[in-house]
């Protein structure tokens, strides 16, 4: 936010907020789409890959839309309403970025790090008690 100038206002606050909220809703969406995939019999590799492709579109869409009006706010709006748009501008590319590319690559390592089979994952459901 230093780097374009923007105070940390309220508003600003609120953008960073909003933005926090739209990041988890990414992965959620990832997350979900790999849990389908596993479900339709598809090897742990193959959900990973099948999943981020499949979530990619919601995922851009939403964060799309929220760009185009955050620079509706910015051209229209006044004072607090552009360090709003500004934050919540900048975060929704942050948040792009970081659920498109990082986290996949983050899934990756993890899954390839501690050799994660399909069966270890919790994932495919909560184990009834009987």
């Amino acid at each position: 936010l230093s780097m374009v100038g923007a105070a940390l206002t309220l508003p600003g606050i609120a953008g960073f907020i909003l933005t926090l909220g739209m990041a988890v809703d990414s992965n959620v969406i990832t997350y979900e789409r790999i849990k389908e995939e596993m479900a339709l019999g598809e090897s742990l590799h193959d959900a990973i890959e099948k999943g981020y492709s499949n979530a990619l579109p919601a995922i851009i869409d939403g964060n799309i839309t929220t760009l185009l009006i955050a620079a509706v706010l910015f051209f229209l709006g006044t004072g607090p309403i552009k360090g709003f748009a500004v934050t919540l501008s900048l975060g929704v590319v942050v948040t792009i970025i970081t659920a498109v590319f990082v986290s996949k690559v983050l899934l990756r390592f993890v899954v390839k790090t501690f050799n994660l089979k399909k069966e270890q994952l919790f994932w495919k459901g909560v184990p009834k008690n009987d």
